[in-house]
């Protein structure tokens, strides 16, 4: 049976927390980012993303987080990241991800790991013929090494009907997006933290499937592009751009993310495994104005909705 395509919106990327001078995967500060999701809401949460440092936890970690996620959200769709490029590996990973997961399963998210679309075909049908559930693929070529073009992206998901959706973050992602999204049915999201989530809108886009320290950004693009198009998406998301911006610098980002998720009181400690860099002073030094420009968005978005 053809697995169902992910539904549209926000599908919300989760830092995961590590605490302690060993780096111990924190599932309290999981499990309050994942409430902050259900608050918001979001369509649908994805662990052990890129960005979830998915590569750097063993297969008892990656249980106890996807497990963790499953129980904090019941009945909210999930997808897990598969951080292993080579097939074995990939479906040891799936079937860790399946039995965690147990239904709340929506999808595996695999990066691509060869330009060549039958060679990428055949790796994506082993994993889902090994778990039974949908691909997410992801084309995250800053990630993977591996560039695709449009049309061999277009020519592997054609040759695989269980993927469920495209994770598209080959720059620049809106031409990609647009072509990609005129040319199949299977819905087209953008990541990046945002960064180019109105003009991807505008060029087909399905949603926008990324973490953010303040996701309220997000859905509060996506709420008014659906009730107002583009220029109402661009006017919600605009006050958001410097913090987007903020938390986008190469190879630090995420260490920049999680020390405001932090500040926010979301988890208890902003740390990253190795390798993956540290954020330094002088930016960190810049972290209290975002987060104070972004306490006054949010008071404002409370304010309207009250009034309203």
């Amino acid at each position: 049976m053809t697995p169902p395509a992910l539904s549209p919106g926000l599908w919300g990327i989760l830092a995961t927390p590590f605490h302690g001078d060993r780096l111990m995967v924190d599932l309290a500060s999981l499990r309050a980012e994942v409430d902050l999701y259900l608050r918001i809401p979001a369509e649908g949460l994805v662990a052990l993303g890129v960005f979830g440092e998915g590569n750097s936890l063993d297969s008892a970690e990656q249980a106890a987080v996807v497990s963790a996620v499953a129980e904090q959200a019941p009945g909210l769709p999930l997808t897990v990241g598969l951080s292993a490029r080579t097939t074995a590996v990939a479906v040891e990973q799936a079937r860790t991800a399946a039995a965690a997961a147990g239904p709340a399963l929506a999808a595996v998210m695999v990066q691509a790991n060869t330009p060549d679309p039958a060679t990428l075909a055949r790796h994506l049908r082993t994993i889902h013929d090994e778990v039974g559930v949908g691909i997410v693929l992801q084309d995250y070529p800053v990630a993977s090494g591996v560039r695709m073009s449009d049309a061999q992206v277009l020519e592997t998901v054609r040759a695989c009907p269980f993927v469920v959706a495209v994770k598209s973050e080959a720059p620049p992602t809106a031409l990609a997006i647009a072509r990609l999204s005129a040319h199949t049915d299977i819905p087209v999201f953008g990541g990046l933290g945002g960064v180019g989530l109105i003009d991807e809108l505008a060029a087909g886009a399905a949603g926008v499937m990324t973490g953010f320290s303040h996701p309220e950004g997000l859905r509060a693009a996506l709420d008014a592009w659906q009730e107002g198009g583009y220029d109402a998406a661009r006017a919600a998301f605009a006050p958001w751009l410097p913090l987007v911006n903020y938390e986008a610098q190469p190879g630090i980002g995420l260490s920049l993310r999680k020390e405001i998720l932090a500040r926010r009181g979301i988890i208890s400690e902003a740390m990253v495994r190795p390798p993956s860099p540290t954020a330094p002073d002088e930016l960190l030094r810049l972290a209290a104005d975002h987060l104070a420009a972004a306490r006054d968005l949010l008071a404002g978005t409370s304010t309207t909705r009250e009034r309203s």
